[in-house]
């Protein structure tokens, strides 16, 4: 059901890092890139507290969700699930981002984990994206990855894929071991696509999470560019 909740088939989720050096001047900034994402046709955008925080993403959602309704927003507080949920119901966002569902845990913490996680979702309609292998997150589990895919499949929407860091390629065969896994489970790329491998890897994935690529200096400390939106969404949409 994850994928049915965007118009097109190989939806783009638009990173909202929340820069700004105010509370007033994050607002601000999030609301014109919003508003570039749009106009350029990208599929949703993702409110995190990359430069920012939990208040920061709430007052962000508050003014998307009743001044921008039509935009299809999800959540990420980094490294917290439960407010990221709380937080995507309160304000009506279709999804949020884990950076890790399964295999940063050493086992014996996993239960609590996941007893947490499948309470939200037994009572709320949030879809969840979760990561698996992710960048930055640690391998706890001393399981296989296959092991860990088929965990973390129980407790999310959609398996998300990254490479080694922020704005650092996915490799396109990591994409193809974790297709190999999960079957037709949706699978996100999420990190490091840009307008060049695009097609490639939207081949074997079904969705994306772009930041980087997005900014003038393809780096995630720069500015969004609607010159480098617009030119990677008309290459995604050749596919759909």
């Amino acid at each position: 059901m994850f994928l049915e909740r965007f118009r097109h088939k190989k939806p783009i989720m638009a990173m909202l890092h929340l820069k700004g050096d105010s509370r007033d001047n994050i607002l601000e900034r999030a609301i014109v890139e919003a508003d570039i994402y749009a106009a350029c046709g990208v599929d949703a955008m993702i409110v995190e507290d990359y430069y920012g925080d939990a208040t920061d993403v709430a007052t962000v959602l508050a003014y998307l969700s009743k001044q921008r309704p039509q935009y299809i927003l999800g959540v990420n507080v980094l490294d917290d699930f439960a407010q990221s949920y709380q937080l995507a119901a309160q304000y009506g966002a279709a999804f949020m981002q884990v950076d890790s569902i399964c295999g940063h845990l050493a086992p014996a913490d996993e239960p609590a984990y996941y007893a947490m996680i499948d309470g939200y979702r037994r009572t709320g309609s949030v879809a969840v994206i979760g990561g698996v292998r992710f960048k930055y997150q640690p391998y706890l589990s001393g399981r296989s990855l296959a092991e860990d895919l088929a965990i973390g499949m129980q407790h999310c929407d959609a398996i998300a894929v990254t490479g080694s860091g922020t704005g650092v390629d996915t490799d396109t065969a990591k994409i193809s071991e974790f297709r190999s896994l999960i079957g037709q489970f949706p699978l996100v790329v999420g990190a490091g696509m840009t307008q060049q491998t695009a097609l490639e890897k939207l081949a074997i994935a079904d969705a994306a999470i772009v930041g980087s690529t997005f900014k003038n200096t393809r780096k995630d400390s720069g500015e969004v560019s609607a010159l480098h939106v617009q030119a990677f969404m008309d290459v995604v949409r050749r596919m759909s």
